[in-house]
């Protein structure tokens, strides 16, 4: 694992069968009460007492738990907005209801601190994520909160350099993942002069980096190591991975459960599961092998058009710090690395036959023949033609773009990330993207869909939720835990596209 060495233990590793015991017994109806949870004694306490006092029922259980630990108090409820609220002056009062400041944790907690104010999702999130931070700052930017942005930055770089890599969010049970590298995304939202904060961050970009490309330069043709994969030909391309390949202590039963249906060997369906998990994409039919099933999960062998993306931005924004910085060598290694992905990308990402970008199965050497809003990536990052961009265009026309905005992909599976649903994240993506390359009118369509859907929700309900139905202009549904209100990134989203789109504002009153 790349987390340093004396970074802290999961609940899962500090409280063995305890843990075990509890989350089996699902005392408690979402899972990451449990690991939220504050010790009130040292683990090897407790574990002492557990196996002295062997509680062997639910209740029993439930009540030695609750004698030892602190459990996570139930978030306060956003306040609602009177009926003169706009939806913008909404967004703008939710910042410091969703901020908090953690600049040390109680011990043997899960929690790691971070040294500056952030801004949590919502809901059962109670801490920080990575992925979801960066469109969440798209909001603060629009509210003129650029002080909470660098503070958030300065978090982010933290972790880099406290644990080598930004982990999914700020618990122990995270570490041995990421998510979606967005860190360079980020500092470029810093200034109007990316470059300088490009420069002043490199060590963390180059950190970061090296996290992710860790095992590359030894790699044969056809093999993999963590976070790489080397093609047929030898070009370098990424996968999603996680370390540890043990049930999420945040979902053991649940993983545990699926595991035993799978009938598949339990180490590699849990790692397939914890890759999706660092993926963001938690759960999709993109990751199943039969395009229905959990069960048949096969993540790690699959090369995602997304994170190659997001690779050759980071890999471009490490070139832009370079320069600044006036390391012409540093400069000129990335740029030849950039390239090498770029043309990676459009060997094996690129489908020319249908025009549009998929995600790979290195394992079976074949493209995954099925579209999903990812495909705008590339040209969110500028790794696409003008040729590429009119493409996906025409895919995203044809086959994603519904009522309520863009559908995540076309199948319906029961699974979040998966019809009918729509997120505020993939929205941005498209729009921006489709705005580069100059699909102007796609790109306000979507966004203007989208406003429309999350003007409607709020107007029916006074909140902003994690994701909508696109399909019925609701709040969307599916996945392992309720609809969750808040709601980070929609509200970063929300704000940013109203800003770009003024006209359309009177949709979300």
């Amino acid at each position: 694992m790349s987390a340093a060495s004396d970074a802290p233990q999961p609940p899962q590793a500090l409280f063995g069968e305890l843990f075990a015991a509890v989350q089996s017994a699902a005392i408690y109806p979402d899972g990451k009460t449990f690991v939220d949870a504050v010790p009130r004694e040292a683990p090897e306490a407790i574990l002492a007492a557990y196996r002295a006092l062997h509680p062997d029922t639910p209740e029993a259980l439930k009540g030695f738990v609750e004698a030892r630990f602190a459990l996570p108090t139930a978030p306060p409820p956003v306040a609602p907005p009177s009926q003169q609220t706009t939806l913008a002056a909404h967004i703008d009062a939710l910042w410091s209801q969703l901020s908090r400041t953690t600049p040390s944790a109680p011990r043997w907690s899960s929690l790691l601190p971070l040294p500056k104010p952030y801004v949590v999702p919502g809901g059962r999130f109670r801490e920080i994520y990575y992925w979801d931070s960066y469109f969440t700052m798209l909001g603060l930017v629009e509210s003129g909160r650029d002080d909470l942005v660098a503070d958030m930055v300065e978090d982010f770089a933290h972790l880099i350099d406290r644990y080598g890599h930004v982990p999914n969010g700020t618990r122990s049970y995270y570490l041995s993942r990421s998510q979606p590298p967005f860190f360079f995304a980020m500092v470029g939202l810093l200034s109007a002069d990316p470059a300088a904060g490009f420069a002043r961050y490199l060590p963390q970009l180059r950190r970061e980096y090296e996290f992710w490309m860790e095992g590359a330069a030894a790699l044969e043709p056809g093999a993999a190591h963590r976070r790489v994969v080397a093609m047929a030909d030898g070009a370098i391309l990424n996968r999603y991975w996680d370390d540890r390949d043990t049930p999420r202590d945040e979902a053991y039963r649940e993983d545990s459960e699926l595991a035993r249906a799978s009938g598949r060997t339990p180490s590699q369906v849990f790692r397939n599961i914890r890759a999706a998990a660092e993926s963001g994409w938690d759960f999709s039919s993109r990751w199943f092998a039969d395009a229905r099933s959990m069960t048949t999960i096969v993540t790690t062998e699959i090369v995602p058009v997304d994170l190659n993306s997001l690779m050759f931005g980071l890999e471009s924004a490490i070139v832009a710090g370079c320069e600044r910085a006036g390391d012409e060598g540093g400069a000129a290694d990335f740029r030849r690395r950039a390239a090498a992905r770029h043309a990676a990308i459009d060997r094996y990402l690129w489908e020319r036959a249908r025009a549009v970008y998929f995600d790979y199965r290195w394992t079976e050497r074949a493209p995954i023949a099925r579209l999903s809003a990812a495909a705008t990536y590339p040209l969110f990052f500028g790794c696409a033609s003008r040729d590429q961009a009119g493409g996906v265009a025409a895919a995203v026309r044809g086959m994603l773009l519904k009522a309520g905005g863009l559908v995540t992909t076309p199948l319906a599976t029961g699974q979040q990330w998966d019809a009918p649903n729509g997120w505020a994240p993939l929205q941005w993506i498209a729009v921006s993207g489709f705005n580069r390359y100059g699909e102007e009118q796609l790109a306000e369509t979507i966004a203007r869909r989208w406003l429309r859907n999350v003007g409607r929700v709020y107007r029916e309900s006074g909140k902003l939720v994690e994701k909508y139905d696109v399909l019925t202009e609701r709040g969307g549904g599916g996945g392992e835990y309720p609809l969750q209100d808040g709601f980070g990134w929609t509200n970063g989203v929300t704000a940013r596209l109203m800003a770009l789109y003024p006209r359309a504002k009177e949709t979300t009153w």
